[in-house]
């Protein structure tokens, strides 16, 4: 018998199983080398490796084993291993290690067929797979969002062409896929920043503003002149605004009165501030609408636009200078270094082009509901979830968190 063996353990899940195979391998002095455990409907898979010292005699440990096995009536099997064998095993743990997010309303096997094709495709290993979502109930109302979280080890083949495959599945099969470098920093994050409009609420403010002001069709016109690329974005809000001169100030707080949240953001930012979070935001938006939202959420600091009043009306102008994309991304910078953190501890959430630039500094940058190029440019997307899907990405479970909207 060699000295290094596996002890394969499945049966019925009990009190007791752990307790009872390791006061056996106490008794011997016995090393433990690895251990793991799964537990999937009250059905128990457990692996200790072990190593026997040069000193003991294998077979009455073997035979102490397998019988303590019977007395608890779990199902036992031992896997010698070479000492060549474990040392390829060992030199094996300096390979990347990556987190892959699934998350969906619910999850198929033709969800779990799709990604980990995926992966195989790239070399890529599955080490553990976990549910993060709850239990899922077979009669009553379902839980709307469902994740499963894997960890892979490996190098991708072609990291760019790995994403597109997953931004493809999305489209295809309704799913949302995140792919992210298992570090220290994932599960430290502190800070997280959301542009507003489209993303924190489901609405853009500055048509809602120009509905109101009858000139609905106009500012429309100049959005689709900047999304074609012919006005960039302080040029295109500088004509828009401009056609909002002389609106009454007191439309802003009607409107304001009746902003959506998206899908989540209730729920998202209040667990990330009990768990000691800074939240901001940083939109092209404006600034009176990003402290209504400060004063309804919690929210730590706000950097928008500031619409310019006088005698109670729009003069169609902003206070000082515009924030566009570049803005965004030295704003968060400004925070980052505020809060003494580093930015592989930010979280950026966005859902335009101006939000590329923060997206791409943040450690998680995550495009929300956005058009495909946004998607491409960041590092992630969530098309099919709400805003708090991003709890699963930094590894929270539904039994962590506190339930929300």
């Amino acid at each position: 018998m060699k000295d290094i063996i596996l002890i394969h353990v499945t049966g019925g899940d009990k009190p007791g199983v752990t307790a009872g195979l390791s006061e056996v391998l106490a008794a011997y002095g016995v090393d433990i080398l690895d251990i793991g455990q799964v537990v999937i409907h009250n059905f128990l898979t457990l692996g200790i490796l072990i190593r026997i010292p040069p000193e003991a005699d294998s077979a009455p440990i073997v035979k102490d084993v397998l019988f303590k096995a019977h007395e608890l009536g779990i199902s036992l099997r031992l896997h010698p291993l070479d000492s060549e064998g474990y040392d390829q095993w060992v030199g094996a743990q300096g390979k990347q290690r990556h987190i892959v997010t699934l998350l969906a309303r619910r999850i198929t096997a033709v969800h779990l067929e799709a990604v980990t094709k995926v992966l195989v495709g790239n070399g890529l290993n599955i080490d553990t797979i976990h549910r993060l979502s709850g239990r899922v109930p077979l009669s009553g109302e379902s839980p709307r969002q469902a994740c499963v979280e894997f960890t892979v080890r490996g190098t991708p083949d072609d990291t760019s062409a790995m994403r597109q495959s997953f931004l493809d599945i999305s489209a295809e099969i309704g799913v949302d896929i995140a792919f992210q470098e298992d570090n220290v920093f994932r599960r430290n994050r502190r800070l997280v920043a959301f542009d507003m409009d489209s993303t924190l609420i489901q609405a853009e403010v500055i048509d809602e503003l120009a509905a109101r002001a009858g000139v609905g069709a106009e500012v429309a016109a100049i959005t689709e002149s900047a999304m074609r690329g012919e006005l960039d974005f302080q040029q295109s809000l500088r004509k828009r605004l401009a056609l909002l001169k002389g609106l009454d100030a007191q439309v802003l707080e009607d409107v304001a009165a009746d902003l959506p949240l998206s899908e989540g953001a209730e729920r998202l930012i209040s667990n990330l501030k009990r768990v000691g979070y800074k939240i901001a935001i940083l939109s092209g938006g404006f600034t009176f609408f990003g402290n209504r939202l400060a004063q309804r959420l919690g929210i730590d600091y706000v950097h928008a636009n500031e619409l310019e009043i006088r005698d109670g009306k729009l003069t169609g102008n902003v206070v000082g200078a515009i924030v566009d994309g570049a803005r965004k991304a030295e704003l968060l910078k400004a925070i980052a270094e505020k809060e003494g953190i580093s930015l592989q501890q930010v979280i950026a959430v966005g859902d335009g082009a101006n939000d590329l630039p923060m997206l791409g500094l943040a450690g998680l940058g995550v495009a929300f509901h956005a058009k495909p190029k946004v998607k491409k440019g960041a590092g992630h997307a969530i098309s099919t979830m709400g805003l708090d899907s991003i709890l699963y990405l930094i590894g929270f479970r539904d039994r962590e968190s506190l339930p929300g909207d």
